[in-house]
Order: C-alpha cells, then structure tokens, then sequence
C-alpha cells in the first residue's frame, strides 16, 4: 500500500469510526488484559530507578504487566509486544532508561566515586542538582541502599575561595554511611553498582505530574496504556510495540530492534531532545521551546517545521480526531556514534509530549497531554478514534502525626525519626512543639510560653540553694521558604526562612504546607539554567517561585493556599550503614531528640537541681525564642547561671571541606562547641564538661565551628553560655548526615549536667 493511498485509509477510517454508532463494533475482540491504570503506571515506572545499562528491574515490571501478550525480552533487555500478522509491518518504539551514574571506584574512607552515563547530552548543572541529595546505591544482590551525594556546608562557606565546584564530577562522592572501603563491600555495594537519585512521582494541581525521570517514562506508560486497549481484531497489519534499553548510551537499544527486525513504518515515542549550540551565538543552544499543555509533539529539525511522510498522515489523524498536535525541534533519536546507524524504515516519525524542566528532578508534564499521546497511538493502531482515556490524579498531601507513641522507653532512633518527619519552618513550630510533647514521658508536663518555646522544668530547688540555676535549649524549627504573594500565573513567589543554598533547592520536588493539606510543587529553577554559561544569581536577584500546578491566583485560592503558608522539601529519616542516617531538619530536631531522651532518662523531676528543659521558636531567624524567653526570665530576676545550647556542629569530616577548622568525626562523640560565630565558651567549661563527659564514660570532642547558638542570647544577661552539639555533615541540605552514636552521647551528657553541673 503506497504512503498516498495509506494516509488516505487511515484519514477516511478515523471520520468513518467517529461518526459511526458503537454497535459497529459488536464482533470485535475484548482487548487482552493488562493490569492496572495509566496515572499509576506512570507514577510506578517513575518510582523504578532504571539508568542506562541497568533497566532490569523496570523490564520485569513491564513484561509482568504485559504477561498476557507474551512479551519476548531479548539478551540486551529489550522488550518487545508483536499483535497482527502481513502488511504493513509497523512499529511503536518508546525507551525506557534515564541518566545516573554507576560506581566507578570507592575511596579508603568509604566514600563512592563515580562515573556518568551518559557523559554528554544532559544540562551542564545535572551534577550539581544531585549536590546533598538522597540518593539510593544497588548492591550486588539487586536490594537498594540510601546514601548522599556529599554537598558543601553552608555554616563553612563564608570567608573560603575556590570551593570545590559541585558541578564538575571530579567533586562527586556519594556517602552510604561506610568508614572503609571494606564496609562498603561488605554492605554489598562495589565498582559498578548504579546510583540513582531518591524519587517520587508528584501530583500537582491541574493534572501536571512531576519527577525525576518522568520524561523518560511517560512513553513506557502510553504503550502500556496502548496495549490497555488495543483491539488485535483492529490492528492494521502487523503490529510491533517495543521498549527499549541503553537509548542514553547510544540508542543501542533502539539500533538493535532496527537491525533485527524488518519494518514499513515506525513511531518512536520519548522525549523531544536538545542539541547544538545555534550557530553564530555563544550562549543559546537548540532545544525544544513548546510549554506543557500544547498537546502532541511531532519532533521536527525547526520548531515550526512543516510536517512530511509519516507526519504529515500523524497530522491529519489528529486534526481528524481533535487531539491537540504540535511540532517542536528535536535532536535526532539516535546520536552519532563510532558506526553507521542502522537504515531507518522508510516512513518514520518522533512524538512526544513537552517536558518543563528536562532531565532535572522536578521535571513536568500534563496528564492532557498524556492523554492525547495515548489517544494518537490507539488511533494510529487501530486506524480508529482512540478516544481520551482519563487520567485522574488525586493528591497523596496529608498530615504528619500520625504514629503511636512508643510502648515504654522510646529509642534515640524512634524519637529523631519523628521530629525529622514533622515539618515546621520557622514561626511555623506547631507540628515540631505537638511531635516534641507526645514523645516526652508523662511526668513530663511542659508548657507553652509566649514566644511559642516549649518549656519544661525538670527540677527545683529550695530558695537560697547554692546549686546553679541552669537551662538546656534546643531548637524546634528547620529552615525552609514563607509564601510572600502569588503571580498572575499561578506561581508563588516565596522567600528564604533561615539561610539556605538555592542550588540544593530549585529543581526538585517540594512541599507547601496549606492549613487543609500539604501540597505537591516543584521549586522552579532561575532563568538561563539550561544555558552553557549559567550561574546562580545572587541573593538579592534571586526571585524564588514554586509551581503547585495552578496557572492562576484563582487557582492558587480554591487549592487553600496563601501568603504566609511555608514551603519545604519532602523529607524522611534514611537509615545508612552502621549507625548513620540522613535527613532533612537533623540541624535542632537531633538537639530535640538528646532533650527528649534525656528528661526519659531522668526518670521523673529532680530534686534540689534547678533545671529547665526548652524547646525554642525561630533560631534559624535569628535566635528569637530564645532571645525572648531571656529577656523575660532577666525582668523576672531568674537569668540562668549556665545556658547549655544544644546546636549542630557543623563537620568538616567530609571530602569537600577544608579540615582547617571543625574537625569533629561523626561517630567520636558529642563536641563541646567551644568557638562559633555568637560565642566563646570559657575554658574552664570547656575542661569542666570535657571532665563531666569522661567520668561518666561519655565520648566527647571539642572545636570550632561556625553558626550561631541559642544560648548566646542570655550571655547579655549574664549567664554563661555552654554549647554543645554533634557533628553534621552536608549543613543546611536535603540530606544531612548523623552518627546516632554521636545522638546517644549528647542525650547522656545532658542528663549528667541535669544531674551533677
């Protein structure tokens, strides 16, 4: 059949099926069954780590889903469908695989080195966005493990020159907890495991779906969703639907199907892909323009190309069927390489659906769009309307808190997983004060002061005793963003609460906490990201703007959210090898914890000891409950003799800092923050607590460090301020690192200075 008369059958069929009643129909086959549906498919399939070389595991996914079709999985991994029989052969052809990187070597300290497939094609800043993230490593036996890209510090930053550059992957190092190489080998994890990022399909408003990788799986989900509902008795000819591996490293994948199996036509369904540098211009490259929304895309080498061949006929059956279609520039689907491409089949065509942010971890598409991708396909298969097949995305936004207490003494490690898990920005406590109050024994009867500090009063003594009055605080709140207004499109425009990195932030997925729900969003990355010569603007350019989905203020108000709801990071407490964890917020919600597992260990109010416990408001803006509660207690005549500030110490013990100064190894022990930016500890508290700690058989270090603390803000009045903390890789991150260890000892030696300071 010639490519005229072709189109012509496939046009005059579609408006034939349109128009025609249903019973039309009535002897066709039922389409064979295929678990599931499309929106949890794609949410499936994005949650599967699959990078170049290792798509396994999304394989087996694929073929159980497809089981009823028998499926034929080929030696590189490729998996290939096959319905209909004759001519004309055509084939629908989508990638399944994403860009990672796999372990290329593993340091004596533990840490993992690596190597990125693919090592061109992807934004300059894909390195960079991985800085201080989660990220999950595969042991040999196939089980994924959680560690950290390792990131900068922000408390260490101001003053250094020449920083090592998160971008360039000489400064990559990926932290799963070991201290050896040994215990890296042992965990399972070695020369050739694949590193992927943590992930989670996002839901936002208006059906727009973000995620790492999602770019790469929306055409996995429009096949599966194809095969859904195929009709066999329908498909024209033969019919081959394939999913393909390797398509970053070279479209090896996508060459192997084309080398081995003869087709008349082919469909290739995946992203629309960036290319060269336009010529005459330094710092604008081609890529595909098209917003999310628009429909189809047919890939063409101008944006507003003129369709031909197979394209042309894909127009015509989109026009005849109402589905939005559009072109866009593409790169070609199969790079150049050390050998000459396969032959393409005489008729072929690229379509795909815009992606806002490509390839970065907050990258985003619409559920219309989808929709119409699978509509064109089951049209084009059949030669029939495939009508929409609804996509409904509800929202998995919920509450913290819901947990039952712990049956008796709670372990460092229960107590430190929720606090970590309650949200609470500055000004924001509320989740982080209720979590705090829960878990404290029920002796324990704290109150809330006027500043929102949780205050609990652990001992008393008879007037005129001679024992020190003393206080120990730790802060409740964790940094994050405050919404400040929202944009005619739709966007909120947010600032800083506390100090952060942006890069850490912008491009991956967040939370924004309204008073009915927490809603899924992306933090939007600054213009020009994806230009050659990017650099992130300063603080006072930097307008910061969160996507939940809506386009409109109107939107914006019937979701529930308004300026002065906070925006944060989801976040979860991460096991690592060994003692280690990771988490977002381990900066005051560990100091919590050691207060927490203290007064348990105290067992019930102390006698003759003047002893207040406080859980502060707002450190991270500038000390506020802590100064507010000193201020009152100076006026009531009972400033406290020694304040002992329970902060973080941010670590050096990382393979990107400087070990000029903070040196504490996590693992060795609390550290008596000796020297920070808000105050010097006298010496003799310094030898005095260290004094403490060895009686009581409690590791201990000390040093300096940077940051402030809580208890400087009684220094005015006349106390004596003591910090304490422990050591913390990666400060102010997505993905602090702790020695629970290290969480044990601050606990212990808080209660020994309740008891005996």
């Amino acid at each position: 059949m010639t490519s005229r008369y072709l189109a012509i059958y496939y046009f005059l069929f579609s408006v034939f099926i349109v128009v025609s009643p249903g019973p039309a129909f009535a002897q066709s086959q039922k389409p064979l069954a295929v678990p599931g549906v499309l929106r949890d498919d794609l949410r499936e399939f994005v949650e599967i780590p699959a990078t170049s070389g290792y798509e396994d595991e999304l394989v087996g996914k694929i073929r159980t889903k497809l089981t009823s079709f028998h499926p034929i999985v080929d030696n590189l991994g490729n998996v290939i469908v096959t319905l209909g029989s004759g001519s004309p052969h055509r084939l629908i052809v989508t990638p399944i695989d994403e860009p990672g990187f796999v372990v290329s070597g593993i340091t004596d300290d533990g840490y993992l080195r690596v190597q990125r497939p693919p090592q061109a094609g992807l934004p300059l800043i894909f390195n960079e966005l991985y800085a201080a993230q989660p990220v999950k490593a595969r042991t040999n036996s196939g089980r994924w493990i959680d560690g950290v890209v390792a990131g900068l510090s922000v408390h260490l930053q101001p003053g250094r020159t020449n920083a090592p550059n998160p971008s360039d992957i000489e400064n990559m190092y990926v932290d799963i907890g070991a201290t050896s190489a040994a215990e890296t080998r042992k965990a399972g994890v070695d020369v050739l495991s694949p590193i992927v990022l943590s992930r989670r399909a996002m839901q936002l408003n208006q059906g727009n779906l973000a995620g790492t990788s999602i770019g790469d799986r929306f055409g996995t989900a429009a096949l599966v969703e194809l095969l859904r509902h195929v009709d066999p008795s329908k498909v024209l000819g033969k019919l081959t639907v394939a999913f393909v591996v390797q398509q970053r490293t070279g479209a090896r994948g996508l060459q192997r199907i084309l080398s081995t199996i003869q087709v008349d036509e082919m469909i290739y369904v995946g992203r629309l892909l960036p290319g060269g540098p336009v010529a005459g211009t330094e710092n604008i490259h081609r890529a595909p323009r098209r917003e999310p929304g628009g429909g189809v895309l047919l890939a063409m080498e101008k944006t507003d190309g003129i369709p031909t061949g197979l394209g042309a006929d894909l127009k015509k059956l989109a026009s005849a069927n109402k589905i939005p279609f559009a072109t866009d520039y593409s790169a070609g689907m199969i790079p150049q390489s050390y050998l000459a491409p396969p032959p393409m089949p005489t008729k072929s065509a690229h379509l795909g659906i815009a992606t806002a942010w490509p390839d970065t971890p907050a990258e985003l598409v619409t559920t219309a769009d989808l929709n119409n991708l699978v509509a064109i396909l089951r049209t084009y298969a059949e030669g029939a309307s495939g009508g929409l097949i609804e996509m409904r995305v509800g929202s998995d936004g919920g509450r913290e808190g819901n947990w039952r207490p712990y049956p008796g003494t709670p372990p460092i490690s229960f107590i430190l997983e929720k606090l970590v898990e309650s949200y609470g920005v500055s000004e924001h406590e509320e989740p982080v004060r209720s979590a705090a109050k829960r878990l404290l024994p029920w002796w324990a009867k704290p109150e809330t002061d006027d500043a929102g500090n949780l205050v609990l009063q652990v001992g008393t003594s008879p007037v005129g005793s001679k024992t020190p009055r003393i206080l120990v605080v730790a802060h409740l709140d964790e940094i994050g963003f405050e919404v400040k207004s929202i944009s005619k499109d739709g966007r909120l425009e947010v600032e800083w609460r506390g100090g952060g990195d942006l890069s850490f932030y912008a491009g991956h997925p967040a939370l924004v906490h309204a008073a009915n729900r927490d809603h899924d969003a992306i933090v939007e990355l600054p213009n020009q990201w994806d230009e050659p010569n990017f650099t992130w603007p300063k603080e006072s350019e930097r307008a910061i703007r969160v996507d939940v989905g809506a386009r409109t203020p109107e939107e914006v108000e019937k979701l529930g959210i308004k300026p002065g709801d906070t925006v944060t990071i989801p976040k979860a407490y991460r096991a690592l090898l060994g003692t280690r964890a990771i988490g977002r917020s381990f900066d005051g919600r560990v100091g919590c914890t050691a207060l927490i597992s203290a007064v348990w260990a105290l067992g019930g109010p102390l006698k003759y000891r003047d002893v207040t416990f406080v859980w502060s408001t707002r450190e991270e803006i500038g000390l506020v409950g802590a100064a507010t509660l000193a201020k009152r207690l100076a006026a009531e005549g009972r400033v406290p003799d020694y304040v002992f500030a329970v902060d973080t110490f941010v670590s050096s013990d990382s393979p990107l800092e400087s070990k000029r100064f903070a040196d504490a190894q996590l693992g060795k022990g609390f550290v008596v923050r000796a020297v920070d930016n808000s105050n010097i500890v006298p010496r003799s508290a310094v030898d005095k607590l260290v004094k403490l700690a060895r009686a009581n058989q409690i590791p201990v270090q000390y040093g300096v460090t940077g940051g402030g603390n809580d208890g400087s803000a009684f220094v005015r009045y006349g106390s004596v301020d003591v910090a304490l903390g422990w050591p913390l890789r990666y400060s102010h991150s997505p993905a602090e690192v702790i020695d629970t260890r290290d969480v044990d000892a601050l606990a212990r030696i808080v209660a020994a200075i309740a008891r005996n300071w």
